[in-house]
């Protein structure tokens, strides 16, 4: 990677700031002022120091946040606040971006990285990557219920949907708690899911993507980078 970008990804200032910042002398590589703008250097294997701090490099980031209700899965909008406003600005220099969408009254686990490859396994349909919600459902659950989402739901505007798991977990005469499992992610699936079946969602939170779980000790809003585990557990 040339040496002034290096330095602009890294946060010290636009192309033309790191031009000079590397001309006036500040930039040691391995031990040496480099004041070549254009010079190539492995970022992961060579020590580069600016004025004394040390670059450590990392090219992918993996963050989990529990997404609150009200924030949107986007990652910049005129209007409402972005699960990437949630973030430290220490994260910009890495472009961030949620894989997948939650509805924006939809809480819990977000995945936000700048790895295109995963994101794309974990959204892929051929994948059949799994995802688990809790939700509370207006009205008695059913067998029937059950069955219709393990045979897959038709939706209002004909489309069938995959397979889903229905389990209920408890019920009232009001109101039912069950978790869903879906490999997809249609627009507003579980509710359109729902809806088809004549029940309303009124609460709904994702617990799992793949091998991935939500960690419960992240408050609504609250955000931490993967474990080494966690991210070979969700790649493999």
């Amino acid at each position: 990677m040339r040496l002034d970008k290096l330095l602009a990804n890294e946060g010290f200032g636009s192309r033309k700031d790191v031009k000079k910042i590397i001309k006036q002398g500040s930039v040691l590589v391995n031990g040496n002022v480099e004041k070549d703008v254009s010079k190539h250097v492995d970022p992961k294997q060579s020590e580069v120091v600016v004025n004394g701090e040390a670059i450590e490099y990392q090219e992918f980031v993996y963050v989990m946040l529990n997404k609150p209700k009200g924030v949107i899965s986007a990652t910049e909008d005129p209007k409402h606040k972005c699960v990437t406003d949630l973030l430290d600005s220490f994260y910009n220099k890495f472009n961030l971006f949620p894989v997948g969408r939650l509805d924006k009254d939809t809480e819990g686990l977000m995945l936000l990285t700048n790895d295109g490859d995963l994101a794309h396994r974990l959204t892929s349909p051929k994948h059949k990557v799994n995802k688990v919600y809790e939700a509370t459902i207006s009205g008695v659950v059913t067998d029937e219920d059950v069955q219709a989402f393990r045979e897959g739901v038709t939706l209002e505007d004909g489309y069938l949907t995959k397979p889903a798991i229905l389990e209920v977990d408890d019920t009232t005469d009001e109101h039912s708690w069950v978790t869903v499992t879906i490999r997809e992610g249609k627009f507003h699936q579980i509710k359109r899911m729902f809806k088809a079946r004549h029940h309303e969602v009124r609460f709904l939170k994702r617990l799992k993507m793949g091998a991935l779980s939500l960690d419960y000790e992240l408050a609504l809003g609250e955000y931490r980078e993967l474990s080494e585990v966690e991210l070979e557990q969700l790649k493999g």
